[in-house]
C-alpha cells in the first residue's frame, strides 16, 4: 500500500538519491494544450535541497515544455521507479520554478551539483521544485531493468557550443516558446558564470 510522507528525508531521500533517471510532468492551464512528460538522467544533475525541495539540471535541448509550464502554471509530478531491489515508486508533486542563468539565486544553486560540468550540457535553467504531496506506491509493475552507465552523446554535443553558438542553436529550435505557444527559455541566454 502507499504512503503519504511530510518530508523527503531518511529512506525515502536515500531512495530517490540512488535512482539513475526520473521522470518529470508538467501540463498548461488551457486543457486543449500538450500535456509535457520527459525522462531526465545525467548523473549528478538532481539534488534534494532540504527536506520540502528538490533540484534538477535543465539542459540543452529541442523543447522547453517543462520551463513553459511552469512559468504558467508552477505545476509539477517527478517520479522516481525503483527498475532494481525491491519495487517502489516515489512521486513528489508540487510547484515548480526555472531559475534561469541571470537570476541572483542562481550560482548558489549550481553548487549543489558538483560532479556535473554545465558547460559540457548547454545549461539553460535550474528547476527547483518545492514538494506539496510526497506519495509512494508498491511499484510492483515496473519491470527489472539494469543501468550500465549515462550515454555521453548529450555532452559531446553541447561541450562544442559556447554561449553565443549556443543561444544560436536556441533561436533555431523551439525553446523560446512551448508547442502551445507559452513564453519557454528567454534568450538570448545570459553568459554563463
Amino acid at each position: 500500500m502507499g504512503k503519504t510522507y511530510e518530508r523527503i528525508d531518511g529512506r525515502l531521500r536515500t531512495f530517490i538519491e540512488a535512482q539513475p533517471v526520473f521522470f518529470t510532468a508538467t501540463a498548461p492551464l488551457d486543457e486543449s494544450g500538450t500535456i509535457n512528460l520527459s525522462p531526465k538522467g545525467v548523473t549528478g544533475s538532481f539534488a534534494v535541497l532540504d527536506e520540502q525541495r528538490v533540484a534538477y539540471l535543465d539542459f540543452a535541448g529541442s523543447h522547453a515544455e517543462t520551463v513553459a509550464h511552469l512559468r504558467e502554471n508552477g505545476r509539477i509530478t517527478l517520479m522516481w521507479c525503483a527498475f532494481q531491489g525491491p519495487p517502489n515508486i516515489v512521486r513528489v508533486h508540487g510547484r515548480g520554478e526555472p531559475v534561469f542563468r541571470d537570476d541572483p539565486r542562481f550560482a548558489e544553486l549550481l553548487t549543489h551539483f558538483p560532479d556535473v560540468d554545465p558547460a559540457l550540457h548547454g545549461l539553460r535553467a535550474i528547476i527547483v521544485v518545492s514538494a506539496e504531496h510526497i506519495r509512494d506506491s508498491c511499484g510492483y509493475g515496473v519491470p527489472f531493468m539494469t543501468y550500465d552507465e549515462d550515454r555521453d552523446l548529450h555532452a559531446k554535443r553541447f561541450a562544442r557550443e559556447d554561449d553565443t553558438t549556443l543561444s544560436a542553436y536556441f533561436e533555431k529550435r523551439t525553446i523560446a516558446r512551448s508547442m502551445d505557444g507559452l513564453p519557454g527559455v528567454p534568450l538570448p541566454l545570459p553568459p554563463s558564470a
